[in-house]
């Protein structure tokens, strides 16, 4: 009956948009989101107060308790009733326009701290409106706290500020007042940095885009500067920057229930000082005293050695109570604060032996954190109608597309984002960010019931019938009833998947016919050929299942949601996989994808150790692959099945929702994680491995005697000069290739570009041009700044293609004399193309797809196509060789890989970056860690007015396995790192290397015997892949004998 009670006042509250507010929190790990969540649940009575950041309501997994983090964003709809206030002002100030005594609906999303489940986190950004960013004031900002500012950025959604753990710096630091003041405005400072630099790069962004423009329209003189930062002074950011001045600030303690804003204690304090509440909530933050004799308020309070507003009527009061709850103890001061302030604490919370629960009592009645924080979240972010003409495009605008290139009906469709009209007249427009699975059992449709009396009248009359039918005879029913039994309880069991969706315009209802629209999906189709059937691409028509509102670990059925809310729709499992856009017009594009800020990149490969179950092991993939939106499975050309996931933490969780849902029952094979590397060169050496010259006749140092052994050559094969040259197997076409290592700046500016040469290669809208010349010339920049050989000018107009899949960071340059075909710049000209130039381009591809040390891609080469002569005549297209074409491929693929391996080869690895914060005493144990795995520190800096070291540095994915764990456990859980894959670097270390010079045969010996790091992952890899390894199984052995003879 409650439950109902609740949905009924949902339904109610959520036809209004503007008493709507849809928020996420977010913030690094272990700095309070769950607990802050908690506090907010306990006030609408879902939790008890005291249950609140001990409980973890919305952890609603067995692993997120167990290790204390949040693995799911999930979503509760709350309501909040404002108190009305009341001011002697003759205008209403901003605050008071919103604490009107309204009630809201706050439809709130905790998401995930932990860098491996990011993914999570821009699911949950965005369906929401505003965000609550939660900062730890003991650790400040964190990798994770940068990363959610910006997400929250890109997406346009308005943040909010929790400074939390104040208790903390009481407690554990042991700061007075005054420093803790200080501490704070630091901390401030750093976020506002953040900011600041999102802003600025934002707007020179916009600026330098602005400038291309104009350049090109108009000539310039070649004496005039254009200024870049010019747009900074004209835009607006006085809105954007956190201060408690402006109420979009609240210091907090989620543990012990308490909270505050700078407008509460200003409306505390303007009555008793008798000083206007403008003044006093503009000047209670920041380097302002209060002369007692005038009582006035001045400016220069630390130059004065004044105390400022916010210690001396904030601060103080609050570690006064701490003093005489937590430290002292004094009953006589407690119960004089108890007195003064008006509080009711009961018996029981005053005599309890934890003085934290004593203090707790007090605290959330003195300064309530779930009203400080919903005040501001009501007052400072925005409802559904605020949603911006800026993030209606970005929302609707997908790739490199604009609102202006949608047909005129789509474009009608931003006003009833706009409107956010739940009216039926409207279209229903809903955005799917992912797909959860829930327990069917847990359904409210199949959750166990009270039985009434009625119920329980009309089962004993159905075991009546039974029982007479068996009786007279009809003993074959008694099986049939049994089987229908068992049909209902299997129906009953497994996962069911639910869409988490917010509706931006419309009414949705349950059985309602709807599109889903995937995203080839082009409503400009739809003005000209009709919305018939059988034309319709990329969009599919459904009936909408149940609809829920999300109550944290519990669903509730619901009749309709109207616009601007979130909630989850059933029967979409076999039309959504990740995410999608569903509308009842087909004039509706589909929305941008969701970005993700971290990539899959730790693969396993998993198998049945039964192969009888392997059906049941691909259709769990399938069901995890729904289930998260970060996951990806991919079946190799061995057929093997590989999981790729975020990191370590990502992964267990993936195998464990394997194991115990989506292939219960299947006893799985999890193989060693597998780590992607690229294969590239480097420039030859000019020193040997004991610091000798190389001579010029240094050529036999790039190919050992591993080199030729491991890819089948023969000293025959070795080529005289840096060119290769190779001919097809009919003898008909001669190649000459050579390769050479891309500029650093070249590899980061293709690699950096993927997705526009993506969208180069195939049907793009026409602002991609614009934005190729513009990566053209950034590219020839790069190019021209290298030196010789490439700054000649013109090698940007020479690359043939890029690789692989067309896109990649190698590149395919023509030299050649008599052959000057079109660039890949250039998309006409077919006709003046070489026949076969096709082959010239897919033999590059292959090559560079799978490198020659251990198959795969390479990055940052460059192949050099120095010559394609026709030597043979009167040859046809296909002979025993097979087709021509199929043998120029071949012999394209083989001349790039053997001149590849005539330059000195590298392994490149994935390095994440790791922020580690520890004390100093555990540094030592700390730095012993990192080199063991092959890390290197890049920083260590100490927290100011802390004993905490900030450390910097970058590890291998190679060895980051089991490091996090080792971490802990070195330091007594003193340490913990945040692992995010930030490049690629190569491995300064030949995998072919072997001692050939006399002076490294006197260093190393015969055998070599030192860890070769490159030749250890190559192996690994190539063993894995089932290639040639060249290993000896037993060295220098000796026939056994007995010590002494058998009697």
């Amino acid at each position: 009956m409650r439950a109902s009670g609740v949905i009924k006042k949902i339904d109610r509250l959520q036809k209004r948009a503007e008493y709507i507010r849809n928020i996420c929190i977010l913030a690094h790990v272990d700095h309070g989101k769950t607990t802050l969540a908690d506090a907010l649940i306990a006030s609408n009575g879902i939790i008890s107060p005291r249950m609140a950041g001990k409980l973890r309501y919305m952890d609603s997994r067995e692993d997120e308790q167990a290790r204390g983090i949040t693995m799911k964003s999930s979503a509760i709809a709350l309501s909040f009733e404002t108190v009305r206030q009341f001011t002697s002002n003759k205008e209403v100030d901003f605050e008071s326009r919103f604490l009107d005594g309204s009630e809201y609906l706050i439809n709130l999303i905790d998401s995930p701290g932990h860098v491996d489940f990011s993914s999570e986190v821009s699911t949950a950004v965005r369906l929401c409106d505003g965000a609550v960013v939660v900062v730890d004031v003991v650790e400040g900002v964190c990798p994770q706290t940068h990363a959610v500012l910006r997400q929250a950025w890109l997406e346009n959604i308005k943040p909010c500020l929790v400074l939390n753990k104040i208790d903390r710096l009481i407690l554990e630091l042991k700061l007075s007042p005054l420093e803790a003041h200080y501490h704070l405005m630091q901390i401030l400072e750093q976020v506002n940095a953040i900011t600041g630099a999102l802003f600025t790069s934002s707007v020179l962004e916009e600026t330098a885009q602005g400038g291309k423009d104009t350049k090109a329209e108009a000539e310039v003189d070649v004496n005039q500067v254009y200024d870049w930062s010019a747009g900074l002074e004209e835009k607006d950011d006085s809105s954007i920057y956190f201060s408690p001045d402006q109420g979009n600030v609240v210091f907090a303690s989620a543990i012990d229930g308490w909270g505050f804003s700078i407008g509460h204690f200003a409306s505390l304090f303007a009555t008793k000082l008798g000083i206007n509440l403008d003044v006093l909530r503009k000047t209670l933050w920041g380097d302002y005293y209060l002369h007692l004799k005038s009582r006035r308020i001045f400016k220069g309070a630390q130059a004065k050695g004044k105390k400022p507003l916010f210690v001396q009527f904030i601060l103080e009061n609050v570690w006064a109570v701490y003093d005489a709850v937590i430290q002292s103890r004094d009953k006589e001061k407690i119960d004089k604060i108890v007195r003064s302030m008006n509080l009711k604490i009961s018996a029981r919370d005053a005599r309890h032996s934890d003085a934290r629960i004593h203090l707790q009592a007090i605290c959330s009645q003195w300064l309530p954190l779930p009203k400080a924080v919903l005040s501001m979240v009501i007052t400072h972010l925005p409802n559904p109608r605020d949603l911006g003409r800026d993030r209606i495009e970005k929302l609707m605008c997908s790739g490199l597309q604009t609102l202006d290139s949608f047909p005129a009906e789509t474009q009608k469709l931003a006003q009833d984002f706009e409107k956010c009209s739940p009216d039926d007249s409207s279209p229903v427009i809903v955005f799917i960010s992912k797909m959860f699975a829930v327990d069917r059992k847990s359904l409210p449709q199949n959750r166990p019931t009270a039985l009434t009396q009625d119920d329980i009248d009309r089962r004993r009359e159905i075991l009546r019938q039974k029982k007479n039918e068996m009786i007279a005879g009809k003993q074959e029913k008694e099986e049939e009833v049994a089987e229908s039994i068992e049909s209902e309880e299997a129906d009953k069991d497994g996962d069911v998947f639910v869409a988490f969706a917010r509706v931006f315009s419309g009414t949705l209802r349950p059985g309602q016919e709807i599109y889903v629209l995937g995203p080839r999906h082009n409503p400009s189709h739809y003005v000209t050929q009709g919305n018939d059937d059988d034309k319709r691409k990329g969009a599919v028509k459904v009936r909408i299942g149940d609809i829920y509102v999300l109550m944290g670990r519990e669903v509730e059925s619901i009749d309709t949601v109207s616009a601007g809310n979130v909630a989850g729709i059933g029967g979409l499992e076999s039309h959504v996989l990740k995410s999608a856009t569903i509308s009842s017009t087909l004039y509706c594009p589909p929305f941008r994808a969701v970005q993700f800020d971290v990539a899959p990149i730790v693969r396993v490969a998993v198998e049945p150790v039964h192969p009888s179950d392997m059906s049941a092991l691909v259709e769990g993939l399938k069901l995890l692959n729904q289930a998260d939106s970060c996951v990806e499975i991919v079946v190799q050309e061995t057929g093997e099945h590989v999981l790729v996931t975020a990191g370590e933490v990502h992964l267990q969780r993936c195998l464990d929702d394997l194991r115990s849902h989506f292939a219960a029952g299947v006893a799985i094979d999890v193989s060693e994680p597998i780590v992607p590397f690229r294969e590239t060169i480097v420039p030859p050496p000019t020193v040997d491995r004991v610091n000798e010259e190389i001579g010029k006749d240094g050529q036999a140092f790039h190919f050992s005697r591993l080199k030729l052994a491991y890819n089948g050559l023969v000293e025959a094969d070795l080529p005289s000069s840096d060119n290769v040259t190779e001919t097809t197997a009919n003898g008909v076409y001669r190649l000459r290739v050579r390769a050479v290592s891309l500029p650093d700046d070249v590899t980061r500016l293709l690699a950096r570009n993927g997705e526009l040469l993506k969208s180069a290669t195939a049907t793009a809208p026409s602002n991609v041009d614009t934005m190729l010349r513009e990566f053209r010339r950034e590219l020839d920049e790069a190019f021209r700044a290298a030196g010789p050989p490439w700054s000649d000018g013109d090698a940007v107009d020479r690359i043939w293609s890029l690789g692989p899949r067309r896109t990649g960071p190698n590149v395919l340059l023509n030299a050649i004399a008599d052959y000057s075909r079109p660039s890949v710049w250039q998309r006409d000209g077919d006709d003046v193309l070489r026949e076969f130039d096709h082959a010239i381009v897919s033999g590059f591809q292959l090559a560079t797809l799978a490198g020659p040390l251990c198959d795969e891609p390479l990055m940052g080469v460059a192949f050099i196509v120095d010559a394609w002569e026709k030597t043979g005549e009167n040859a046809t297209d296909a002979d025993s060789f097979g087709p021509l074409s199929g043998q120029l491929i071949s012999a394209m693929k083989e001349t790039c890989r053997r001149a590849f391996l005539a330059q000195p080869t590298r392994l490149m690895m994935a390095m994440y970056s790791c922020q580690i914060q520890a004390t100093a005493d555990v540094l030592g144990r700390l730095y012993a860690v990192l080199g063991r795995r092959g890390g290197r520190v890049l920083s260590e800096e100490m927290k100011e007015g802390s004993s905490i070291f900030v450390i910097d540095s970058v590890l291998p994915v190679a060895e980051s396995f089991g490091f996090a764990e080792e971490v802990r456990k070195r330091t007594s859980g003193l340490a913990s790192p945040q692992l995010v894959f930030d490049h690629w670097a190569v491995l300064d270390e030949d995998p072919y290397w072997v001692p050939t010079t006399e002076e490294e045969l006197v260093h190393f010996g015969e055998k070599a015997d030192y860890d070769n790091r490159a030749r250890k992952y190559m192996d690994a890899v190539r063993r894995r892949k089932g290639l040639y390894i060249e290993e000896k199984t037993v060295e220098h052995a000796e026939k056994q004998r007995t010590l002494s003879k058998n009697k």
